[in-house]
């Protein structure tokens, strides 16, 4: 059992990046069959680009299901710049969501996820930009770690690399990217650091995936010169899944919740073009893989292996999946002697679970909580059953690091007779909280920091605690991994899996992420403490610049059971002075601190996610003036807008669009929109009169920003405005002042140049570009080069009211604490007064 334990260890070092917290797979025979037809396929292909949700998922698809190729996605970013349709996460969090839209879309279309450490800061406006804030050098290096680790044979450019400028910054740097890794993956001398643990590697072929669109139109594309274009036919239909290759795709690109990239499958014959930039162009021009041995001879001795295989494939009994095991189990024992280790890592986990799903071999790990701190005890439900009549063994369970079993001999797995045994497992005092790895450590603007090479590109959160299980068949050993997961049943969804969190003991937050003091008075700061384990007790105080005060000075407090909290109230009393700062909650127990926010992420599309943070929140002493208005806010795709309008001490009221009614509406001063409220909300095109009238009769509506695609209502506005793209992405860029005596720059607070000072990503976005003449433009600002944008905040009279629209990114400046967008903000509010 010792050896096997010790091969145990190398096996989960080798593989454990790989396995994520799911379900378990419970194949058909159809989808055996399609796992087998991808096993004796030995060729790969690796699609580039640079968000979440860019992605060709037809092709994506069509090349795993239909070629079945090994097909893998590289995402340079976790798309943590964009907006969120589903909820109020943004930044990192909506990259930990949109990090798992993208593992479920490969789950999907068959892909394969990976990521490199650039970080999504926001809409850039060419490649310059882009890759001096991402640091070139690292994110190269990070594509030219992909290319080595993957080994594709071929690599398609979602983005054209010779047209900067045209799309956005990060989808052409994707491209340039790719165009110089595919040369220096081949070159020892580059990022030789890498080759500690992989290998140099030269693709045969690098493509652009062009489609009309970067042509201009169809039109223009129809009477381009195809010569150096591949042309696809990728409207495969499968009859064993009784979907069209476009059904799952849009199955796949449905997953992406967090963006609205919901899409209908469609059925028929359809194009994909590919324009060769690099290598040589196949002959015959359907085949992309022309010229590249991908089947088992590709390695050295492959052939009787293949021998095998093939005809495994030829042989399969739909209805009698185990008549396949022993010639399996045969090719499995060859796999595991190939010295390509590339190959032979890749294959014998394909094998592996082909074997697990013909015997209907199911084995399991459930804890009995789904939370756990370092250095308490799990108990552990093992279940092993074999509903095969091939004879099978269970020859041994190992875990990390330390695991106990009462039964140490060989347990003959019968047929449809399951093998259950509960043990525990000793965490380690010294084991890793989970979160995700990537936000471990502080990054900058534009990269995340990852210093360990091997975790570079994994895109799922490392997870510690495994179970081993060696398997025996016909006097082979198959070892096993199962992520130790936590499982329950909802009297509505039924079984639902979650993964196990290792988690502190205390964690805390603060009630609101931003606090405004608007005048020398004193604040109540709540901190809520959760307890991560039974019967716990210590202290909590806040950490915060000399020049604030806080009472007490700190908190006692005492936690009986796991999940329960506690709140610790403290009043704090701003510096004389305008500041910015940071509040800190600390957690003393014993000699144990504890500074961490327990964030969790539950979405029914994706697995739960906890994220630890900082247990921070910022404070702003700020001189400025505000009214008493009572506002109306109807949110849209979803942000945090109303918690700071809170903060600043207006009376805010959540609408449901439903609710919005001329008696409803009496109230209040001002109705306010969420960001793409106009997009998402179809109820305002039948609630717009109602809104447009609150107005009239002389009370202030502001509309925040909207995309120009899929508006509800062309009447946003009571007067005509036709919304662009136009954006300025530039936070430092110099803000004008068209309209210097417009009451909206200058009651009650005065707005100067220093307002738009610290901004962060972007200073606003979707900006209108005409607008009729009742408008009054008030700001005008640019990115480098370009022409004067006005279009950022425009106000219009209208009865006896006033409407606002502004593209300005209150969205992202209000919860970041950004103090010239609260004054401002202010001033809208007050507009008319």
């Amino acid at each position: 059992m010792q050896k096997l334990y010790t091969c145990f260890i190398a096996f989960l070092i080798l593989f454990s990046q790989d396995c994520w917290a799911q379900q378990p797979a419970k194949p058909s025979a159809v989808e055996i069959y399609h796992q087998i037809q991808k096993l004796n396929f030995l060729g790969s292909v690796l699609y580039i680009a640079a968000h979440p949700d860019d992605e060709n998922t037809r092709l994506i698809s069509w090349l795993s299901n239909d070629k079945k190729a090994r097909t893998g996605y590289l995402s340079l970013t976790r798309g943590d710049g964009g907006q969120n349709l589903i909820g109020p996460e943004l930044r990192e969090l909506l990259g930990v969501i949109r990090t798992q839209e993208l593992i479920e879309a490969r789950k999907i279309d068959g892909g394969e996820q990976f990521f490199t450490r650039a970080n999504d800061f926001g809409f850039s406006k060419n490649p310059d930009e882009t890759l001096k804030i991402w640091d070139k050098e690292q994110v190269l290096s990070d594509v030219v770690w992909a290319i080595r680790k993957f080994q594709p044979d071929i690599i398609i450019n979602r983005f054209d690399h010779r047209s900067p400028g045209t799309t956005h910054g990060h989808h052409t740097s994707s491209a340039m990217l790719s165009i110089e890794a595919f040369e220096k993956a081949n070159n020892p001398s580059i990022y030789a650091n890498q080759l500690q643990l992989v290998s140099t590697w030269q693709p045969k072929r690098l493509f652009f995936n062009t489609s009309w669109w970067f042509y201009g139109s169809k039109e223009k594309f129809e009477a381009a010169d195809k010569t150096n274009l591949i042309n696809l036919k990728i409207g495969t239909y499968y009859p064993s899944t009784g979907k069209s290759n476009q059904e799952i795709a849009a199955l796949s690109r449905s997953r992406h919740q967090s963006q609205g990239f919901g899409s209908t499958g469609t059925r028929g014959e359809e194009d994909e073009y590919l324009e060769l930039l690099k290598g040589d162009m196949p002959a015959a021009k359907t085949n992309l893989f022309e010229g590249i041995d991908t089947t088992w001879n590709r390695v050295k001795g492959g052939k009787a292996i293949g021998d095998l295989l093939y005809n495994v494939e030829k042989n399969f009994d739909f209805k009698n999946p185990e008549a396949s095991i022993p010639e399996l189990v045969k090719a499995f024992a060859l796999i595991d002697e190939l010295e390509d280790k590339h190959w032979r890592a890749i294959k014998s986990e394909e094998i592996k679970k082909i074997i697990a799903a013909c015997a209907g071999l199911y084995l399991e790990a459930v804890a009995e909580v789904q939370e756990i701190t370092p250095g308490s005890p799990l108990k552990v439900k093992i279940e092993a059953i074999n509903r095969s009549t091939v004879a099978i063994n269970l020859e041994g369970i190992g875990a990390v690091p330390v695991y106990v079993t009462e039964n140490q001999e060989t347990v003959a797995l019968k047929n449809n007779i399951p093998y259950t045994t509960t043990n525990t497992l000793q965490i380690p005092s010294d084991f890793n909280y989970t979160n995700p790895y990537w936000l471990n450590q502080t990054g900058t603007t534009g990269m995340y920091q990852v210093d360990q090479q091997e975790n570079i590109g994994v895109p799922d959160v490392l997870r510690q605690i495994k179970v081993g299980f060696w398997i025996g068949i016909n006097n082979v050993t198959i070892p096993y991994e199962r992520n130790v997961v936590y499982k329950y049943n909802d009297d509505v969804k039924g079984e639902v899996y979650q993964p196990l969190d290792i988690v502190p003991i205390a964690t805390s937050s603060m009630a609101e992420k931003v606090y405004i003091f608007n005048n020398d008075r004193s604040k109540t700061i709540t901190v809520k403490v959760k307890a991560g384990k039974d019967n716990i007790a210590g202290t909590v105080k806040l950490e915060l610049p000399q020049d604030w005060q806080v009472s007490p000075t700190e908190i006692p407090f005492s936690i009986d059971k796991k999940g329960q909290e506690v709140l610790a109230v403290f009043s704090v009393s701003p510096s004389k002075e305008a500041s910015e700062i940071n509040i800190k909650s600390v957690v003393m127990i014993e000699s144990q601190t504890f500074d961490k926010e327990k964030i969790d992420i539950n979405y029914p599309h994706i697995y739960k996610q906890m994220v630890l943070k900082p247990a921070e929140a910022k404070a702003i002493r700020l001189k400025i003036k505000t009214k008493n208005e009572k506002i109306a806010y109807i949110m849209g795709a979803g942000d945090e807008v109303p918690k700071s309008l809170s903060q600043m001490g207006y009376e805010v009221t959540v609408m449901k669009p439903e609710d919005i009614s001329a008696e409803s509406l009496q109230r209040f001063d001002v109705v306010m929109t969420g960001i793409r409220a106009y997009n998402v909300v179809n109820a305002l095109a039948y609630k717009q009169k109602t809104l447009l009238d609150f107005v009239y009769g002389g009370k202030t509506m502001i509309v925040q920003y909207n995309t120009l695609d899929d508006l509800v209502t062309k009447d946003m506005a009571p007067y005509s405005l036709k919304i662009s793209r136009d954006r300025v992405t530039e936070e430092d860029a110099e803000v004008r002042f068209l309209a210097p005596n417009h009451p909206l720059l200058n009651y009650p607070n005065k707005i100067t140049a220093a307002d738009f000072k610290g901004w962060k990503q972007e200073q606003g976005l979707y900006y209108p570009s005409e607008w009729d003449a009742n408008f009054t433009p008030i700001l005008s600002a640019n990115d480098k080069g370009e022409k004067p944008k006005n279009g950022a905040v425009l106000v219009a009279k209208y009865g006896k009211g006033n409407y606002i629209y502004t593209g300005l990114s209150f969205f992202r400046e209000l919860p970041e604490g950004v103090p010239g967008a609260f004054r401002l903000m202010a001033n809208m509010l007050a507009i008319g007064k």
